[in-house]
């Protein structure tokens, strides 16, 4: 069983806290646009408060630990281990919270080549802990905006996990999911959960627009953000997010599983 200790020296080794890969200069651009409130950077969030790039760049700097001078505009961002710790023990004891009750959950990721094994793990551990893990809207489309115009997406499950895939997408190899931060699959899954005769999560868990979405009609939601992912960290200051933990969410996937073992192993849950 990994200590905190030892879960800070892997969040060290493989970057996904201290140094990360995330550059300075794509943090501020995601602040100036969230300041504006870019639907792109809001992800599903809509901000009580107006938040400026010097708030955003504060509040980032006590989420995540990276560097608080504005006039720091370049290099890579630091994120401290300590709060990625304690941030992951919050976490955990969110998931024992929803085992302990058996309560739905609904997972899902727009980062899929990433961090599917990490929900895919954590959906295993629910589902035999007595959790019903919600599937709602298997194979609905979803019309996202992406940089190459409107696409036409479809939501599927994979181990328990909802992922969007392009039409076509098993054909061009795409079957994992595509990566994406649109808050519209939440919305579409939580639409057909609401319609259906089943159950509606207690939780929700996962990254980018799942958390965001889903948190802004008041579901409970917990998932990791990197330093240029301000909506959840956002979200958690104004009570819209549960648990944001600060890492890098773009590292290789098998560096994942250590945090796997750590939050299921604190939350009391079988892997």
């Amino acid at each position: 069983m990994l200590s905190s200790g030892g879960i800070r020296a892997h969040l060290l080794a493989a970057r996904l806290a201290g140094v990360v890969a995330t550059p300075r200069e794509e943090s501020l651009r995601s602040y100036r646009l969230f300041a504006a409130r870019d639907p792109r950077v809001l992800i599903g969030l809509d901000p009580e408060r107006s938040w400026g790039q010097r708030d955003l760049i504060a509040l980032m700097a006590d989420k995540c630990g990276v560097s608080a001078d504005p006039r720091c505009v370049s290099g890579h961002d630091v994120i401290d281990p300590e709060r990625t710790v304690a941030a992951l023990d919050a976490f955990a004891d969110r998931l024992a919270s929803v085992a302990q009750r058996g309560a739905a959950v609904l997972l899902g990721t727009g980062h899929p080549h990433r961090l599917l094994g990490f929900y895919a793990a954590l959906a295993d551990a629910l589902s035999a802990a007595g959790c019903e893990v919600l599937t709602p809207a298997q194979g609905h489309c979803v019309d996202i905006t992406t940089r190459f115009g409107l696409r036409t997406h479809t939501l599927h499950y994979v181990r328990g996990v909802a992922v969007v895939r392009e039409a076509g997408g098993e054909r061009a190899g795409c079957a994992t999911g595509v990566h994406s931060h649109s808050p519209l699959p939440v919305r579409v899954a939580l639409d057909a959960a609401a319609e259906g005769a089943g159950r509606l999560p207690e939780l929700v868990i996962g990254d980018h627009g799942w958390v965001c979405g889903a948190g802004q009609l008041g579901f409970e939601t917990i998932g990791p953000a990197d330093t240029d992912d301000p909506a959840l960290f956002v979200g958690e200051a104004e009570g819209v997010v549960s648990v944001a933990v600060p890492l890098d969410d773009g590292v290789r996937s098998d560096y994942y599983r250590p945090l796997t073992r750590y939050v299921l192993n604190r939350a009391c849950l079988s892997q």
